[in-house]
């Protein structure tokens, strides 16, 4: 820790950025293979147009689509602006996280966690899915982070209550909520215990709900459309690592007033 107080935090802050950027560099590797149940470590990145690998100086975050004018140096075809777009918000959430947190070990694991949610969330939305090889490696995550940081009796609970919750809820709509969703909500509540539990899915639900009567109102949906919930989730999620004990200390003090 010595050593770490004798650089200057500006430094720090841009060298946190910068691995965020890397970070989501790879995020994009998963969001585009996972649902295909590729591998993300074989073959090398590609241009999914004419298959032709990128060079290392090619494959710098945003700087090399910069420089290339958003197209593959090889064949010319456009590339999606979603891949420096998901590099620049993986560098802002890590930045955020180092500002919020320090260095400490809930910034460790945000580090993971953020990055995770940026990948589960691109991935609902497009697919409607969210895979168990993310999932359920962060269901052990939740438990043995949360176990360290919050005990693992509010670890446990949060689990069963966040899992439970959402268990009932995907029997009493009939298959209106997804596996993926029942999964996650066990792993957030491992994660940050059955009080934020609480929190996220009641931030989630909220925002899910505005955000679907927007869209009807737009008519770009109908009631009975199905809506991705892990962006909802997440955001959540965010906002309570975040905010959630000044939220629930605000609550209480509301209902004791």
């Amino acid at each position: 820790m010595e050593n770490i107080d004798i650089i200057p935090y500006p430094t720090i802050a841009i060298a946190i950025f910068i691995f965020g950027l890397v970070v989501g560099s790879f995020a994009n590797v998963c969001i585009h293979r996972l649902p295909k149940k590729e591998s993300i470590v074989f073959p090398v990145s590609h241009c999914i147009s004419c298959s032709a690998p990128v060079r290392p100086f090619d494959n710098i975050p945003v700087i090399s689509y910069l420089i290339l004018g958003g197209k593959c140096r090889n064949c010319k075809e456009n590339i999606s602006a979603m891949y420096p777009i998901i590099e620049v918000i993986t560098g802002l959430l890590l930045l955020a996280g180092l500002f919020k947190f320090g260095l400490t070990f809930d910034f460790l694991i945000y580090t993971i966690v953020a990055p995770t949610l940026v990948i589960i969330s691109t991935i609902d939305i497009e697919h409607q899915i969210i895979p168990d090889v993310i999932i359920l490696p962060g269901i052990v995550l939740g438990l043995v982070a949360g176990s360290y940081s919050i005990g693992y009796v509010d670890s446990i609970l949060g689990f069963f209550l966040g899992g439970g919750l959402f268990y009932f809820l995907a029997a009493l709509s009939k298959g209106g909520m997804g596996g993926g969703d029942i999964k996650y909500i066990a792993a957030a509540g491992a994660l940050v215990g059955w009080e934020k539990v609480l929190l996220i899915i009641f931030i989630a639900a909220f925002l899910g709900s505005i955000v679907s009567i927007f869209q009807i109102a737009l008519r770009k949906k109908s009631r009975k459309s199905l809506i991705p919930f892990a962006p909802f989730l997440s955001v959540a999620t965010l906002i309570t690592l975040f905010y959630g004990n000044l939220l629930i200390k605000l609550y209480l003090e509301g209902l004791v007033r």
